[in-house]
């Protein structure tokens, strides 16, 4: 196969619910404390790489880590058995639903991957997301290192990088807060570092907080070996975050020669590095002016967390929310978009309410990953996406998930049992050995 950009999407895991953790992100706050559907959530995410899948992208797929995590509440001081922790911790809502957010569902933060072709070393670089400015995404970090370690374990050709620090200095989003722009995928790119933030000195938000560093990302372009000339370091806009854009991908997406963001996405104009990295390359800046687009429809929408993929013609579709769909500023520019001189020449609309409910749109939910032919030969092949796998898992999840779930659930004996008993199948299938705690001897 030719080099191409693989999705891997993270499978819901069955403790999802609707916790209200994260400032910031309007619709998590929305939902707060409402019924949520475990498996609906599973089998849309599911639906959505199954989609991908016959248009002809590649598709792979994630885990989900185990929740509630145990692990972190006896490290807090809740002892005796397991249902004796959960029962001590429902004490504590706010506590017990930071440990049992399925919030690792959204892939796009598990880590910044740059690919062979942007790295002097020429191995293709991972470094998981420390996610230190929201406690509950902060415990997903092992997990994810574990996981991607399982998937890519030929260190030939993968470097695995530990999460910086977990400290205010180095806040990491991880690839919520990274573009890449390129002729083609397996050509070197212009790595887009999008910040909110110095440690130090600077302009922040005011209302929300800013989730990713400079320092974060300057520390991963050196540890990801790039060419200083072609990383590009930019600050996000401190009032689209309070208005509720908590990642650049609620902002902006790229994928290859094309950039589509909002004119209010970033602090400095983006063309002119743009524009000097292709010099005579052909390349589309899609910028989308408040007028078009006022921001809080585009927040509200998840127009810009959508998917932009290259098929197998070499146009290009762009994967949105329904909400983009019933957005009528959204809707109208999506309309206008396919008429634009650009290879964007599809739009279809999926499904992902349930993740949707929680700030989570269809590019939140996966990571991209470029690879070549040789090194996709090198990944584990049984997490790739077919029709067999897509059918095993749809029962698998229709066999395990519970259909109503309430943070108060999750103080369920039961439902630890439920969700242990089936990552267990799951990394079975999907071929991982032990990556949990609780299967570790």
């Amino acid at each position: 196969m030719p080099t191409i950009e693989t999705n891997f999407d993270a499978i819901c895991g069955p403790s999802h619910n609707y916790g209200g953790l994260s400032p910031g992100n309007l619709a998590s706050l929305a939902h707060t404390n409402q019924p949520s559907n475990p498996r609906q959530a599973a089998l849309q995410g599911l639906a959505k790489m199954k989609y991908l899948a016959d248009l002809g992208i590649s598709q792979a797929v994630l885990p989900p880590h185990d929740r509630p995590d145990l692990f972190t509440l006896r490290k807090l001081g809740f002892t005796g058995s397991d249902g004796q922790v959960l029962k001590s911790a429902s004490a504590h809502p706010w506590l017990l639903a930071s440990c049992g957010s399925a919030s690792a569902m959204w892939a796009a933060n598990a880590a910044t991957v740059s690919p062979s072709f942007d790295a002097l070393d020429g191995r293709l670089h991972f470094t998981p997301a420390n996610l230190s400015s929201q406690f509950h995404r902060s415990l997903e970090s092992v997990t994810t290192a574990t996981i991607l370690k399982k998937i890519f374990a030929d260190e030939s050709a993968f470097a695995h990088h530990d999460p910086l620090p977990a400290t205010p200095r180095f806040f990491d989003e991880g690839a919520a807060n990274h573009m890449r722009v390129c002729p083609s995928h397996g050509q070197k790119a212009l790595e887009i570092f999008v910040y909110g933030r110095r440690a130090s000195d600077g302009i922040s938000p005011a209302r929300f907080p800013a989730r990713q560093s400079l320092e974060a990302s300057q520390s991963i372009a050196r540890l990801h070996n790039l060419d200083p000339a072609a990383a590009l370091f930019i600050q996000q806009n401190p009032v689209a975050i309070d208005v509720g854009a908590f990642h650049n991908d609620v902002v902006a997406v790229a994928n290859e020669n094309v950039l589509l963001y909002h004119a209010a996405a970033f602090t400095q104009p983006i063309q002119s590095a743009i524009n000097d990295f292709f010099k005579d390359r052909p390349h589309h800046l899609i910028e989308v002016s408040d007028s078009q687009v006022p921001l809080p429809d585009a927040i509200l929408s998840y127009l810009f967390n959508s998917q932009i993929v290259t098929l197998p013609d070499q146009t290009m579709a762009l994967i949105a929310p329904t909400e983009a769909r019933d957005n009528p500023r959204a809707k109208q520019f999506l309309d206008e978009l396919l008429n634009f001189d650009t290879p964007i020449r599809h739009v279809h609309f999926v499904d992902v309410r349930q993740s949707m409910n929680n700030g989570g749109g269809p590019a939140c939910l996966r990571l991209r990953i470029v690879l070549s032919d040789q090194e996709r030969s090198r990944v584990n092949p049984a997490i790739f996406l077919t029709d067999k796998l897509y059918e095993s898992l749809k029962a698998w999840i229709i066999r395990h998930y519970r259909d109503r779930l309430t943070p108060a659930d999750l103080a369920d004996w039961k439902l630890l049992d439920e969700s242990r008993r089936a990552l267990d199948e799951l990394t079975a299938m999907l071929n991982l050995g032990s990556v949990y705690r609780f299967q570790m001897p």
